[in-house]
């Protein structure tokens, strides 16, 4: 009982939250003070009454203190069941004095109904108060206790009922105005106590928005992204002053805030600042707008940088903008990188020339423009001449040097508005507007402009100290013209440019109408060729190639084509179209197939001769040539020393050790090779000595002019060299008696042209008898009549 005791009785109090937690403190204190001093009072009490013979009033003490200990301690019952139990104890003890003292202890049943209003509420203390106003007349009337009451001695029940209702009366002032009083606290307590929760929920508000605020000025401190903070209202003719920065704003431009803060937006102006996004900016603050931009800034050592600006207002609880917060991106790394994909969409790597597409844009405006100005411009389309040889010869570094200087060269002799591009390899593209109103003026001045770039290539190139001759071919094409497109500008100075290059090169060529009518033809025979290789319209003809005596040591197979609409399409007309796409790869592999089963059928019908068979160096420089010969010769089953392959010089030539070990291993199956219109390309002693060789062909060009003293001395050479090196020589072209008689003379081994047959379907050869002699008759004026065309049909 003592530790339950001691707290209830010296414990500090606490501020009650509550008024059940108030009437908890209340109830224990008032349990433990009465239980000390119902144990200070109940000993003389027992000693005084047990003298008087009442022991009655020692039990009741003994009880009501053994009733109170077990009540004491408050975690045994609640708070109701304690209350309750005093007031019953209160009540009992009250009852228990009546009886055993008298009517002097009625005192007692006074503390019942304002105990109960003090614990319970006013229900309860009405209910006490209720009771003990009845059991106080009640008990004393039944009871008869000893009271006096003057002049109501005689009449016992009149008495009492005029004490219970004096007791009454007083027993319920005191209980209705504890009740009141009770109330009273108890509101003030409810009210205490939603203004502690209220207090609460604002600290706890307040400690919410003083993390939140600490979290953001962390987070806005830790930023990459600069945020600038600004006053809405002007407080002078400089501009809004800046009141807040971050860390990334001192990072990024050098300023600390202490140097920002006070200052306007004009301290990170520049020149390169665009002054029509400034005034964007400012229209926004005027009119307390958002905004999004993006401007070039200045850092504080004067670094030029790009900006993304976004703009917010920032308005008031009274919906005033009161400031602008700016959230400043550093861009320059995507500029950079948009840069970078408009050069390298726009412009030459190589040489940073305008590439084939911002040509094309630029054409187009300025097709534009001179349809609405009446102005007349000019294309010039260049190929540089040779520059295969300087990338084959020196390599692609050497040639990308040339080419960059070409590129400077070029843009020396053109005007700021001109422009000049590259579309690729060693083409460039001279775009000139605005020339001149008239035609015939725009003519010579777009022509003054062409030779001054012969003149300027012309000039040698020093590269890596040695010094590099170039030269080009020009086409010009003028615009506008009606129905003109930037398209049609560029094929037109192109196809003025390759019939340039086909004159001979380092020469200007205007655009004509008719090149663009030969250039469809073309474009219709390569597509008529397609079809006849895949129809069978093409067959190989044989020309002999005959002896002093005019008996076939051989025959060269050549092709002719046979078309069922046009007629016979000379090979003039569609072999350099060919070799100009890659319809010459199957072309060539079909007349070696084709080639080969001839060897077959003459074989078999008795007549074997050795064939020769043109072979393009496209052809030739195929990876698989050998395996496809191979093929051939094993399809066919013909004897691989009949076949002859006639090659050019500039084939030889390129690529040498890959050109000769191919050579070898052909030859090591028994082929034999022929050099092809010797005489007119690079002839070299060297590559004769170091390649499997066994016939040279002398041109056709020598042949005609044989009567001329130079011509003669070039046979007779050719003649001589073929001797020592032990080669065997075939002239071609030879279509008079004269020429053949020469080369009868001189030693040639064979001869071949129209003096002694045309070529000839397989068929009519096997129709001509065995050892046919191939000798012209008296008269040969027939072949020497139609040479001509003959020699664009061979």
């Amino acid at each position: 009982m003592l530790p339950s005791l001691r707290p209830a009785l010296f414990a500090s109090p606490a501020t009650p939250s509550s008024m059940a937690q108030w009437r908890e403190h209340v109830l224990g204190r008032i349990l433990a003070l009465l239980l000390v001093l119902g144990c200070v009072a109940a000993l003389p009490s027992a000693v005084v009454a047990l003298r008087a013979g009442q022991w009655f009033v020692p039990l009741v003490d003994l009880l009501a203190l053994g009733w109170l200990g077990l009540i004491l301690r408050p975690g045994r019952f609640s708070l109701r069941t304690r209350t309750w139990h005093f007031l019953a104890l209160l009540y009992l003890f009250a009852l228990s004095l009546l009886l055993s003292v008298g009517a002097v202890a009625q005192i007692f049943l006074l503390a019942c109904p304002v105990m109960a209003a003090l614990l319970l509420g006013k229900r309860p203390a009405v209910a006490a108060l209720l009771l003990t106003s009845l059991s106080l007349p009640t008990l004393g009337y039944l009871a008869d206790l000893e009271l006096r009451v003057i002049g109501f001695e005689q009449d016992a029940l009149v008495k009492w009922l005029l004490v219970g209702l004096n007791f009454s009366l007083v027993n319920a002032a005191l209980t209705l105005s504890s009740a009141v009083l009770i109330d009273g606290l108890q509101l003030s307590l409810q009210r205490q106590e939603a203004s502690s929760r209220s207090l609460a929920e604002e600290q706890a508000r307040l400690q919410a928005a003083n993390e939140e605020l600490r979290l953001i000025s962390a987070a806005v401190a830790h930023l990459n992204d600069i945020v600038v903070i600004i006053e809405a209202a002007l407080r002078d003719t400089l501009g809004r002053r800046i009141v807040f920065v971050n860390a990334a704003l001192t990072r990024r431009t050098g300023y600390s805030p202490t140097e920002a803060i006070g200052q306007t937006l004009q301290l990170f102006q520049g020149p390169k600042t665009s002054n029509t996004e400034m005034e964007r900016l400012r229209a926004a603050l005027d009119s307390e707008s958002a905004l999004e931009t993006e401007l070039m800034a200045y850092a504080k050592d004067g670094e030029a940088f790009w900006l993304e600006l976004e703009l917010n207002p920032i308005y008031a609880e009274n919906g005033q903008c009161s400031h602008f917060v700016m959230i400043l991106r550093d861009i320059g790394e995507r500029k950079q990188a948009e840069e970078d994909i408009h050069r390298l969409a726009y412009f030459d790597s190589l040489t940073g020339l305008p590439n084939r597409r911002l040509l094309h844009d630029r054409l187009g405006q300025s097709l534009m423009a001179a349809k609405r100005s009446g102005m007349v411009g000019a294309a010039i389309y260049l190929d540089l001449d040779n520059f295969k040889h300087v990338n084959d010869a020196r390599g692609h570094p050497t040639g990308d040097a040339l080419l960059a200087q070409v590129a400077q060269r070029l843009c020396a002799t053109v005007r700021e508005e001109d422009t000049v591009a590259r579309l690729g390899g060693d083409e460039f593209v001279l775009l000139l507007p605005r020339l001149d109103q008239d035609v015939a003026h725009a003519g010579r001045l777009a022509l003054q402009v062409a030779e001054k770039v012969l003149a300027c290539l012309a000039q040698p190139f020093e590269l890596d100290g040695q010094h590099y001759h170039s030269g080009g071919s020009l086409g010009v094409t003028l615009f506008p013209r009606p129905g003109q497109s930037a398209d049609m500008v560029l094929r037109e100075a192109d196809m003025a440019m390759y019939r340039a290059k086909s004159a001979g090169r380092q020469r200007i060529v205007f655009f004509q109408a008719q090149m663009q009518a030969e250039i469809e033809e073309r474009l219709a025979i390569q597509h008529q060729l397609e079809l006849a290789i895949a129809q069978r319209q093409l067959a190989l003809y044989l020309q002999p190639q005959v002896d002093a005596a005019g008996m076939a040591l051989g025959a060269e197979l050549l092709l002719r084509w046979q078309h069922p609409v046009l007629g016979p399409v000379p090979p003039g007309r569609f072999i350099p179209i060919a070799e100009e796409s890659s319809l010459i790869l199957r072309l060539g592999n079909w007349v070696l197939q084709e080639g080969c089963r001839t060897l077959v059928q003459l074989a078999k019908a008795g007549r074997p001769l050795p064939l020769s068979i043109n072979v393009s160096p496209q052809q030739f420089h195929e990876a698989d040539f050998v395996a496809q010969v191979k093929a051939a010769l094993q399809d066919s089953g013909a004897r691989a020393d009949y076949l002859i392959l006639e090659l050019t010089e500039g084939l030889l030539i390129r690529n040498l050790d890959d050109t000769s070990a191919k050579m070898r291993e052909l030859a090591a199956l028994g082929l034999r090779f022929s050099i092809d219109d010797f005489g007119t390309g690079y002839s070299s002693l060297a590559y004769l000595k170091r390649l499997p060789l066994q016939e040279l062909k002398i041109d056709r060009s020598f042949v005609q002019d044989a009567e001329a003293s130079r011509d003669t001395a070039i046979i007779e050479l050719i003649l001589s060299m073929a001797e020592h090196l032990a080669l065997r020589v075939v002239a071609e072209g030879v279509e008079s008696e004269a020429q053949a008689a020469f080369l009868r003379t001189h030693g040639c081994h064979a001869m071949q042209g129209y003096l002694f047959a045309r070529p000839m379907p397989l068929a009519d050869w096997l129709a001509l008898p065995a050892g046919h002699c191939f000798l012209p008759a008296a008269s040969s004026s027939n072949g020497r009549t139609d040479s001509g065309s003959a020699r664009a049909a061979d």
